[in-house]
């Protein structure tokens, strides 16, 4: 398996696997165009894992210069537990840290048990107190 950068060339099997994956919301947002402005402006910090060229795994991270994010860390079913997040979320991190970002977040829904089973087994720390609010930029 290859775990290289992801690129808007990468949008159609990324958006397959996303749809596919339990827990997983996607939104307007998730355009390919949208993906494509968030892929260039957070350049080499989202990758993607190939299986004879086919995508099997995808994390998307970006920093706004002061906290980093993870948004579609999603691996397919078929191979899953074989390591494929984790080694993507050190590579997102360590671009993080070469961009001087100390400290990054994630969302995932109350709902998506899994998702939350995994992010709590691998040292991420569960937030409460915080509501998150969003709105439609007319």
């Amino acid at each position: 398996m290859e775990l290289t950068e992801m690129t808007v060339d990468h949008y159609e099997q990324s958006i397959e696997l996303w749809k596919s994956t339990e827990g997983l919301v996607l939104s307007e947002s998730d355009s390919k165009a949208n993906i494509g402005l968030f892929l260039s402006r957070n350049e080499g910090m989202s990758f993607v894992c190939l299986e004879g060229g086919r995508v099997v795994g995808t994390i998307m991270c970006g920093h706004d210069g002061r906290r980093g994010f993870l948004y579609h860390v999603a691996v397919s079913k078929t191979f899953r537990g074989k390591g494929i997040a984790r080694r993507m979320v050190e590579r997102s991190l360590e671009a993080l840290r070469a961009a001087g970002i100390t400290k990054c977040h994630l969302f995932t829904l109350e709902s998506n048990e899994a998702g939350n089973r995994y992010w709590s087994g691998t040292g991420w720390e569960r937030r409460s107190g915080i509501l998150l609010y969003s709105r439609d930029v007319p």
